[in-house]
């Protein structure tokens, strides 16, 4: 049977149903059903979130200025952007300002988790969905070095010694029968286009690529004090700023301001050398490969981060951008208002929870988060065996966000295409310049390649960000400032008995919000909307999908019983199910029971 939605998909749910559980490569923990007709081409698409989030549940009761501990452990991947996100909240209910320090300690940590989480996802997460490693062996690597040199003259590893050394150790995994980092790929499809030595050149890189992300967590441990989940302040950042110390447990001193400028350095360098010049070299064996474009055409969200000033939110005070565009009309950006109860609210028709009223959708400062795990007339299979889920009933632990009623797509891809249609001039000359370089028309933006190369421009982006930050940082202790904190009102004797405030950012995948109230020095109610509840939602009320069942409709499958193209949209948002979705048992059982004295 054929449907329209609202959101313009025609919706074919009568050819073969084809599902992929998990979908995953270390992260992004859901499953995906898609209904392929004899063409081998996408005709509907169903999206799940197959784990719940019970952290506003656990929140509730507790001392706000504590939150951040507890939030930022929603994920290990984007570490800290979730107690970043906490911490403004508080700040904006209890009326909390910071130093211009802790902005630029603050802004160096996100603009650091930004390169390494895209750093990571390229090639850790969503490279082989485009290089074929098992292809390299067929290298040869003299032509290899040749074509390293030819693809980014400026990086120093590029000899043919150096590429045959690596042809070898991957040789070793494959004769092994044991291909390790690369097992369970479809390496014989033939949707893989790479040259041998391109496969190589990729694959290289990749585990370049694994050395240098545990060099740039270095600078969350320096600032926050360890990673994965550094340590963060309401009112500031936790690290005292002392120059002259050698040895002061927690203080940044000039040793570690100097390995936080290398760092810098190295993070610009890599994506200048490799990653940029790997997207377009990747990226022109694919070139007609445009298949994944869903919302990003249509409807796209940014809050905007990386304040100029502290405590200044303002459009014009952001440095990645913040706007809404919707119905394709990428002339108008509209204005975001995070607090309004009409442009934000959250759905739960098609998800598994329940709404006191069904069908209205909530704004998170009156979200609620009541679990309800019921399965459709239509599932093929059992409760916890599910072979096909109903679509038509509840069918996700997501929950559906909406901005005015539109689903958004949120992350690189919308920050990209909001502030290239805002006129951003960085923005607009790293895009100019890209399809330039590729030769390709700005409506190849809205597709699978359009997102991964996004990410890999924002990388270069906050790597320059990141280094103009450190710069003002030292600038302010040379010139006498090192205030990293405003403890005014810590004591909660200060606080209005009712408060209620929102914090924002742009994590690496897209728009995260957390809205909090407090009531007599306790959270009364707390609510995340994380990136990927935007985009994996499933459909609302009125029968919009999301992004991820959007950008899946009519993609070309070379072999259906072998998703690759499925992974390869799916993976070029990065999800992070456990960002959107946290672990309960199949029969809704408790798992354990914390006493904390």
């Amino acid at each position: 049977m054929v449907v329209q939605t609202p959101n313009g998909f025609n919706l074919d749910d009568s050819g073969k149903r084809i599902v992929v559980d998990p979908v995953t490569r270390i992260e992004g923990h859901m499953r995906c059903e898609v209904n392929v007709d004899d063409e081998g081409i996408i005709r509907n698409a169903v999206s799940t979130g197959t784990m719940w989030r019970g952290l506003e549940v656990i929140l509730k009761g507790r001392d706000p200025r504590d939150a951040w501990a507890f939030t930022e452990r929603i994920c290990g991947v984007c570490t800290g952007t979730h107690a970043l996100t906490s911490v403004r909240a508080v700040e904006d209910a209890l009326g909390i300002t910071i130093p211009d320090n802790a902005n630029s300690i603050r802004n160096m940590m996100q603009l650091n988790l930004q390169i390494h989480d895209h750093v990571v996802h390229f090639y850790h997460l969503h490279a082989l969905d485009w290089v074929n490693p098992v292809n390299a062996l067929r290298a040869d690597p003299k032509a290899t070095s040749e074509l390293q040199q030819t693809v980014s003259p400026s990086h120093p590893l590029s000899s043919p010694g150096y590429f045959r050394d690596v042809q070898n150790r991957l040789k070793q995994f494959v004769e092994s029968g044991q291909l390790g980092l690369f097992k369970n790929g479809y390496w014989d499809n033939p949707a893989y286009k790479l040259p041998p030595e391109a496969d190589l050149m990729a694959t290289t890189h990749y585990l370049e690529a694994l050395d240098l992300q545990k060099e740039i967590v270095k600078v969350h441990t320096i600032f926050g004090g360890k990673n994965p989940h550094p340590n963060w302040l309401v009112g500031g950042v936790p690290c005292p700023i002392n120059v002259h110390s050698t040895g002061a447990v927690g203080a940044i001193n000039m040793e570690r301001l100097n390995l936080v400028s290398s760092i810098i350095d190295k993070c610009i360098e890599f994506n200048k050398n490799v990653y940029l010049p790997d997207v377009i070299a990747i990226g022109g064996f694919y070139k007609n490969w445009l298949y994944g474009g869903g919302l990003s055409s249509q409807a796209c969200l940014a809050y905007g981060d990386i304040p100029e000033n502290p405590n200044d939110f303002s459009p014009e005070q952001l440095y990645l951008p913040r706007g809404a565009i919707v119905n394709g009309d990428l002339s108008t950006v509209h204005d975001v208002d995070v607090r309004d109860p009409e442009q934000i609210q959250e759905f739960v028709d098609h998800s598994w929870y329940e709404y006191a009223e069904k069908g209205k959708g909530l704004h998170p400062w009156d979200g609620e988060t009541e679990a309800k795990f019921e399965l459709g007339p239509n599932l093929k299979g059992t409760r916890t065996n599910i072979k096909e889920i109903d679509e038509g009933a509840k069918y996700s632990w997501i929950k559906a966000p909406r901005w005015k009623g539109h689903a958004m797509e949120v992350g690189p891809l919308a920050r990209y295409i909001v502030g290239y249609a805002n006129g951003h001039e960085d923005i607009s000359d790293q895009v100019n310049g890209l399809l330039r370089t590729m030769d390709l028309p700005v409506d190849a933006l809205f597709s699978t390649l359009g997102r991964t190369a996004a990410r890999a421009l924002e990388s270069e982006y906050c790597g320059r960000l990141q280094k103009y930050f450190f710069d003002k940082l030292v600038t302010n202790i040379k010139n006498g400032d090192e205030s990293t904190a405003n403890v005014a009102k810590w004591d909660p004797s200060t606080w209005p008995k009712e408060a209620k405030g929102v914090g924002m950012t742009e994590a690496p995948r897209g728009a995260l919000g957390h809205w909090v109230k407090i009531d007599s020095g306790r959270i009364e109610n707390y609510q995340c909307v994380v990136p990927t509840t935007w985009n994996g939602s499933p459909r609302d009320s009125q029968g919009n999908i999301g992004a991820f069942e959007a950008s899946l409709m009519n993609t070309k499958m070379e072999r259906p019983e072998e998703p690759v193209e499925i992974l390869r949209t799916l993976h070029s948002f990065d999800p992070c199910l456990a960002c959107s979705t946290h672990v309960m048992s199949p029969d809704g059982d408790e798992l354990t029971t914390v006493k904390i004295r």
